[in-house]
């Protein structure tokens, strides 16, 4: 009965809980480990080449180093500093300008505006007022009955 008892008080709930996260810890070390441990090996296993797979890189790279189209790569660059020179110069000739239309358009645009929005509340008063008469129709409709 006592060795029960003794057994059931050295794993409670707490000592189950601890005993997880120290097993969780341990796991997350291993895995440290492992994580930092494995481009060690990767260059330990980079210097055991033989001199003919070297060879061979050394061969694949000069080619893909030879197909690069340069003389492309080139003109494309010259390209895009030719293209952002030249919007520089339009914004600095004509500032003023480009702000004058834009006002003008904000303007116009608010006009327009004015005029749709009152065209609309105009509209609106209408059919209020319209339902209006229509709930008094039935009001007095039904007084009358």
């Amino acid at each position: 009965m006592e060795s029960q008892q003794g057994w059931k008080m050295r794993f409670s709930f707490k000592n189950a809980t601890i005993l997880v996260c120290f097993l969780n810890l341990v796991a997350v070390l291993l895995l440290l480990h492992g994580f930092f441990a494995a481009p060690k090996r990767r260059a330990t296993a980079g210097h055991q080449t033989d001199p003919t797979q070297l060879r061979y890189i050394l061969e694949s790279e000069e080619i893909r180093h030879a197909m690069e189209p340069l003389e492309l790569i080139k003109r494309i660059k010259e390209i895009e500093q030719e293209a952002y020179t030249e919007p520089e110069r339009e914004i600095q000739q004509v500032p003023k300008q480009t702000a004058a239309v834009d006002l003008s358009k904000r303007l116009k645009d608010r006009a327009m505006n004015d005029v749709n929005s009152q065209k609309a509340l105009e509209e609106w008063r209408m059919r209020k007022m319209e339902r209006a008469r229509q709930r008094e129709i039935e009001k007095n409709g039904t007084l009358t009955s």
